[in-house]
């Protein structure tokens, strides 16, 4: 990819996410990777009851990690 081609999908949520939650997303990678016994959904639910993340950037990141490890 070019570094100046805009990332499309969920990855599209990455610096907004960072900005707003002030944490890099490998954090959050980390996070869901403790949660790998749940399903996706389940996945998106802890991140939004347990850290206050919104739902839409909760499914970017749940959503970006399960494809990017095969899940």
């Amino acid at each position: 990819m070019a570094s100046n081609e805009k990332p499309k999908g969920p990855a599209s949520y990455f610096p907004s996410i960072e900005k707003t939650y002030g944490k890099p997303v490998a954090h959050w990678f980390k996070v869901i990777d403790s949660l790998k016994h749940l399903k996706h959904m389940e996945q998106v639910a802890h991140l939004k009851q347990e850290h206050k993340i919104g739902h839409g950037h909760a499914n970017a990141l749940v959503a970006y990690h399960r494809a990017q490890s095969g899940a």
